[in-house]
């Protein structure tokens, strides 16, 4: 009910007709005033947002001692995936470029994104999922990336495998949308998908289904959205589910069921 009917009906059995245009005015005055408050609360817990994000990718993508421009290129992807606008791009960028200096506290970075994050597990893990994203860009994950992803990790109450399956997941899904000749896909990209799916490469068909309907259904975006992630994380949500998707494929495509 909004604040002025109830300060209305307060002031009512308060005070009477005066009781009343004075509560509505006071409970009018109140909602613009909490209004204000959770709009700007949005306001600052997206811009820390921004900049966790784009802060840690920066010093990931630095970590070799080169940025590649694959790299660039994805990061100004995850620009318009994430619907920023021209002053969230100027702060993601800005954070970016301090990622990448020599002296950046990668580990206070991630701790302001944990505090941010309260523990929201699909937060965490697409957050996770957009710093791969950008590594991975040039096609490989250098070892020196892969280690800053699970220190990563490691604070953000995550494990090594966790990131061997993000890392799983999006080579597979990459490698299957590179197009090529019909048939078996190649021996690496099968042996990704099924990591990222979590099974055994000799797994019957009923188990694979099983994990893949579990994974897909996990990650749905509605159901993450449910469960505390921003609406502007929702295409990121989307990329994963099509990153599985992919990954299943490639393993049906090998298997020969459907």
């Amino acid at each position: 009910m909004p604040l002025t009917i109830i300060g209305a009906i307060i002031g009512l059995f308060a005070g009477g007709p005066v009781g009343l245009l004075v509560g509505g005015f006071v409970g009018y005055v109140a909602g613009q005033a909490l209004q204000r408050f959770v709009i700007g609360g949005l306001q600052v817990a997206q811009t820390a947002l921004i900049e966790s994000v784009f802060a840690v990718m920066g010093a990931l993508c630095k970590v070799d001692s080169v940025v590649t421009r694959d790299e660039i290129k994805a990061v100004e992807q995850i620009f318009g995936m994430l619907r920023l606008n021209e002053e969230q791009r100027r702060l993601a960028k800005a954070a970016f470029n301090e990622g990448k200096q020599p002296n950046f506290d990668l580990d206070a970075a991630v701790d302001r994104f944990a505090a941010i994050s309260r523990g929201r597990a699909p937060l965490v893990q697409l957050f996770l999922q957009l710093q791969c994203m950008a590594v991975a860009a040039d096609g490989h994950v250098h070892p020196a990336e892969h280690s800053m992803l699970v220190r990563i990790a490691g604070r953000l109450g995550l494990t090594e495998a966790d990131v061997a399956q993000l890392e799983s997941l999006l080579r597979a899904a990459t490698g299957s949308a590179a197009g090529g000749p019909p048939g078996k896909p190649p021996q690496d990209r099968l042996d990704d998908a099924y990591v990222a799916l979590g099974v055994a490469a000799d797994a019957p068909p009923a188990d694979i289904k099983r994990a893949y309907r579990k994974l897909i259904s996990k990650n749905h975006p509605d159901k993450l959205a449910a469960r505390g992630l921003p609406e502007s994380m929702r295409a990121v949500a989307e990329e994963r589910s099509r990153e599985i998707n992919a990954a299943y494929d490639l393993i049906k495509s090998s298997r020969g069921f459907v």
